[in-house]
């Protein structure tokens, strides 16, 4: 099975450029996740014969928002948290920006595992979101796919918004401590280590250089000055199934770029 993952920024862009159309064509995933789709179902003429598609998207139109599109129907598929997670976690920020209400998560649940897209709010110039992250957002979710691989195996993917170690972007000492790579930000990503998940893309390849974002400033794409935020993480249950994990810079049309595993499920 060909899984995907991409922060699209923006699908009506990518479609109107004509590199969706493209990507879909030369690579013909079995399920595609997309995070910052920026659209509502239906204002993208996303028109994928053999998928079926399911939307998550932010009540602030034109922003956040991820959605799964998928040739194996699902045997059902949600959108957000359960409402439960309302009364343990806090998702509004200092600032009250409530990230329930932004879009950002889509599980899709098979006969033999559940695959969940998450679009994790970013920490903000000014750090104003590290809190929420920290406290609620990160807790939340690992606690959400813990509960989940109770009854059967994860993979989860998507743009969690954080360089994991040094490794995981071109320049970490001038960025410790600023979004994306504040200590609080790893630590959340640590924790989906420390609980089981395997990181796929480190199960293959080591070292530095391998980026899936990379700055609009300074031609940094081309100098291939980027971040690896985007991530595709599975049940410990499952890792000796995934084939291969890649990162594919060289499918242009948003500022991220997909990454991908090939899983026999």
């Amino acid at each position: 099975m060909k899984f995907y993952s991409w922060n699209v920024n923006g699908i009506r862009a990518v479609v109107k450029k004509g590199t969706f159309q493209k990507f879909i064509a030369e690579h013909q995933p079995d399920i595609l996740c997309l995070q910052e789709t920026k659209a509502e179902r239906g204002q993208a003429e996303v028109d994928l014969s053999g998928y079926h598609e399911f939307w998550n998207s932010a009540e602030k139109k034109g922003y956040s928002g991820t959605a799964i599109f998928t040739k194996q129907e699902p045997i059902r598929v949600t959108n957000g948290f359960p409402d439960s997670f309302a009364k343990r976690f806090s998702f509004a920020d200092e600032l009250k920006r409530d990230s329930w209400n932004e879009g950002r998560v889509v599980t899709a649940e098979y006969g033999a595992f559940f695959a969940v897209t998450v679009y994790t709010p970013n920490a903000k110039e000014d750090l104003s979101r590290v809190k929420l992250r920290h406290e609620h957002w990160d807790p939340a979710f690992l606690q959400y796919v813990k509960e989940l691989e109770k009854t059967k195996p994860v993979i989860f993917c998507g743009d969690l918004n954080v360089a994991h170690t040094e490794l995981d972007l071109a320049n970490p000492k001038p960025n410790r401590g600023k979004k994306g790579f504040t200590d609080e930000e790893r630590e959340g990503f640590q924790n989906f280590i420390d609980a089981g998940f395997v990181d796929t893309f480190r199960k293959f390849t080591q070292g530095n250089g391998h980026y899936s974002w990379w700055s609009h400033f300074a031609n940094a794409r081309a100098r291939n000055i980027g971040w690896r935020i985007d991530y595709v993480l599975v049940s410990a249950s499952i890792a000796d199934r995934v084939r291969a994990a890649k990162i594919h810079p060289d499918v242009m049309g948003s500022d991220h770029c997909p990454v991908s595993v090939d899983i026999d499920l």
